[in-house]
């Protein structure tokens, strides 16, 4: 348990040493050591998902699946190092051989990760932002989330024994155990450190921003902060789709007690008789909702909280609630409605409730839908309910809902995130702090990465990378044309 600014000290010193470490290891080592992570994590026995079913009340077989994610990530993330993919190597030399340049990545120094609540695996002392940043060439320094240190604890153990199997100095990963807030800030604030990674609250992400820019050296914060993922609902698509539209969305807005930052929290469609039918179509499908734990009693207190403001503003209605949450630490799913008129005027609705809850928005015609459109912040994800029909014929639409989001989605439910080269999980503030990165995917190593340029430099004293016969045999751009010669 960190207790003090000294401590902290030692950490982060620490870490420094660990990254000059990995600074001295090329791509195909850095993918090695990742490997041999994953083994570690993959090996774990089954306390690892008992211990963080106690500590989370996620389901088993949702774990279990995590646990999957979390090992294919630090090798998909291994593999796409060891190509050179982020190394973007670009070598130019002049014809009469005077300017020779050579620039590659490298990594940016120390990390720290803030684990997340609701992914203990995928986005916590394990995910992505460490297998990541140590991808980048990075050291990491894990705080571990308070609502599940024990499981933090296990995945650290496993992340030591990698290292040590690989035969690195343990520096190379920190793992800190502290529920205070300052703790946090002072590993921020630390000269050493020279970027963060966060998924959680718009508050707690935005402090930390906050604090990584006013240093007297400013560093990046990329954090994730929340989303209410809009899904738009067009006329021609509700023809034919209502039932099974119906039960999509009201299968994803409850997914996981809502604890998803994919969840769809709101649902806009034209005012009329057939986005009433829908609404009494997701009416019925919440109502058969169970109730459902949520992670820890804090995001359950939250949650009631921000709903209750919700219900509690002029003009929103509960169109229908799912069943009571009798048991200690379950919630109750709820939809209610609105229309765009009251949006507009109290743009607060559009705020993201964190769980089971959904809101519903008509609006009065075509024109009405693009000025709402317009009026949405930054989302993770964008999603159109549409025809072929309704593509021609909302054009303006689609064009100003790639301003607004990180992943736009024509059909199907925002979440299930899959981890691709492609998948962008991210977007434009206050979703996340730099909509240029995401979180999820290989190219999540470009967020712990910097270019350095060599001029002139004497062969054998270029990082291999950069070498003349190209050792490593990565892809290169070599005046102007793509090679590995």
């Amino acid at each position: 348990m960190i207790q003090n600014e000294n401590e902290i000290d030692v950490v982060v010193k620490q870490a420094e040493a660990g990254f000059q470490f990995l600074q001295q290891r090329n791509v195909i080592e850095r993918a090695k050591l990742m490997h041999t992570i994953a083994d570690e994590i993959e090996a774990i026995d089954s306390i690892l998902i008992e211990t963080a079913h106690l500590e989370t009340a996620l389901p088993v077989t949702r774990l279990e699946g995590e646990k999957v994610r979390t090992v294919n990530q630090w090798r998909m993330y291994a593999n796409a190092v060891h190509t050179g993919l982020y190394s973007e190597v670009r070598i130019d030399q002049s014809p009469d051989g005077k300017i020779d340049l050579r620039k590659y990545n490298k990594g940016l120094g120390p990390v720290v990760v803030f684990g997340a609540s609701n992914f203990p695996f995928a986005f916590s002392t394990a995910g992505g932002d460490t297998a990541s940043a140590i991808g980048a060439g990075c050291s990491v320094i894990v705080k571990a989330h308070p609502a599940h240190v024990k499981t933090s604890q296990l995945m650290a153990d496993a992340i030591h024994r990698g290292i040590s199997k690989y035969g690195a100095p343990a520096d190379i990963f920190s793992h800190v155990v502290s529920d205070s807030f300052e703790i946090g800030q002072q590993l921020v604030k630390h000269r050493l450190v020279k970027a963060v990674a966060f998924t959680g609250s718009f508050t707690g992400g935005k402090a930390l921003f906050d604090l990584g820019q006013s240093r007297p050296d400013p560093i990046p914060v990329f954090a994730e902060m929340g989303s209410i993922n809009p899904v738009f609902v067009l006329p021609d698509y509700l023809k034919d789709n209502v039932e099974a539209f119906s039960k999509q969305y009201i299968g994803s807005l409850t997914l996981g007690v809502g604890q998803f930052c994919t969840n769809p929290g709101v649902l806009i469609g034209l005012k009329g008789e057939k986005l009433d039918t829908l609404k009494a179509h997701l009416k019925r499908e919440i109502q058969s909702v169970a109730a459902g734990k949520m992670l820890h009693q804090g995001i359950l207190d939250h949650y009631n909280q921000l709903r209750g403001e919700m219900i509690g503003c002029n003009g929103v209605n509960i169109l229908a609630e799912g069943t009571d949450n009798v048991q200690e630490g379950f919630a109750q799913a709820m939809l209610v409605e609105t229309d765009a008129a009251q949006v507009l005027r109290n743009p607060e609705l559009l705020e993201e409730v964190f769980g089971p809850f959904g809101l519903v928005i008509s609006c009065a015609d075509r024109h009405e839908m693009k000025i709402l459109m317009e009026h949405l912040v930054g989302q993770i994800t964008l999603t159109f309910a549409a025809s072929d029909d309704d593509m021609w014929k909302y054009q303006d639409l689609f064009t100003i809902a790639q301003n607004k989001c990180g992943r736009l989605l024509f059909q199907g439910m925002p979440t299930g995130v899959e981890v691709k080269h492609a998948m962008q999980h991210g977007g434009p503030f206050p979703a996340t702090t730099d909509s240029r990165f995401t979180s999820v995917g290989p190219d999540a190593i470009k967020r712990f990465l910097r270019p350095i340029s060599f001029q002139n430099w004497p062969n054998e004293f270029l990082p291999k990378e950069l070498q003349d016969g190209n050792p490593l045999q990565i892809e290169r751009l070599v005046n102007q044309h793509w090679t590995k010669e």
